[in-house]
């Protein structure tokens, strides 16, 4: 089993919430991490200005902002980027 970096870990939980699962809970199981991980993970990124948290009738709900979602688009386009030039190099 390889383990995730850090990295890694902040793009899927952005990932998660940007398809639309808003649930603390739900984010946790979907990324596959404990309670206390993907708090301190969750104070990083609402500090960094890429999810912001709501609180409605004693729930939390989270979603990505603009900065996230521009964030997890160059993510998502570098890793593509880089998947073409294993591509290459691997023939």
């Amino acid at each position: 089993m390889v383990r995730r970096s850090r990295l890694e870990i902040y793009f899927d939980i952005l990932a998660v919430v940007n398809k639309g699962i808003d649930k603390p809970t739900r984010i946790m199981y979907k990324t596959n991490l404990s309670w206390m991980v993907l708090q301190d993970i969750f104070i990083t990124l609402i500090d960094s200005g890429f999810i912001k948290e709501e609180t409605k009738m004693n729930t939390k709900r989270y979603y990505v902002t603009d900065k996230g979602k521009n964030a997890l688009s160059y993510h998502l386009k570098s890793m593509d980027g880089l998947s073409k030039v294993e591509e290459i190099y691997s023939k």
